[in-house]
């Protein structure tokens, strides 16, 4: 039979919902990273997010310091930046920026034969580097958005203050993960082919949420 739940109660209903399913399964969430997981479960209705997801030592708290000191997000999609809650990241005198409709960085990846997420990322740490601009990267789509971060990375060009990882797919998507996770950045990381913009986006408006 179908439920009737009223619209503002829909949210709360499926919290409810998901917290009855993860007691069924015998799943108990660290504290710390229990609102992120959540809402990844939230948004996919997937539970195997309460397995894969990969936090750095002390992630949530560190991810939330940068945002509270008013760190930007810069993502690898149009989607990802429609999905974070710009107005409450604004509260804390953050944006979010997405380098990949840019003409620039377009004509760039076409002359060098790359992605335009491998060059939007070179956009984003080159403007980075002039500013000193604390910023969390959320990657839910392309995977060499994460090798060209760890290349910058070994090379010492660029140091990421946090990366949140979980692009979706096959080719690449795997290796691309592993890498950041055998780095020192603070980051969450979705380990395995899973993952997207939605769930890049929902991290962050997880860490947003829970701020105080």
């Amino acid at each position: 039979m179908i439920e009737h739940v009223i619209p503002g109660e829909i949210e709360k209903k499926s919290f409810e919902m998901i917290q009855s399913e993860l007691i069924s399964r015998g799943i108990r969430l660290d504290p710390a990273q229990d609102p992120v997981i959540r809402r990844a479960i939230h948004t996919s209705a997937d539970f195997d997010y309460a397995e894969t997801l990969v936090f750095s030592d002390d992630a949530v708290r560190i991810a939330r310091a940068l945002i509270s000191g008013g760190a930007d997000i810069v993502t690898d999609t149009n989607m990802a930046l429609t999905g974070i809650n710009k107005r409450k990241l604004a509260e804390y005198g953050g944006q979010v920026r997405c380098y990949m409709a840019d003409e620039a960085v377009a004509a760039e990846a076409s002359a060098r034969g790359i992605t335009r997420a491998s060059v939007s990322m070179e956009h984003a740490a080159s403007d980075i580097s002039k500013t000193g601009h604390r910023t969390i990267f959320a990657v839910g789509n392309a995977p060499t958005a994460l090798i060209t971060l760890r290349t910058m990375y070994d090379e010492g060009r660029f140091r990421p203050d946090f990366i949140i990882g979980v692009p979706v797919g096959f080719v690449n998507v795997v290796e691309a993960k592993e890498l950041i996770m055998e780095t020192d950045i603070p980051h969450i990381v979705n380990r395995g082919r899973k993952g997207g913009s939605n769930i890049a986006a929902a991290i962050v408006n997880a860490l947003l949420y829970g701020m105080k």
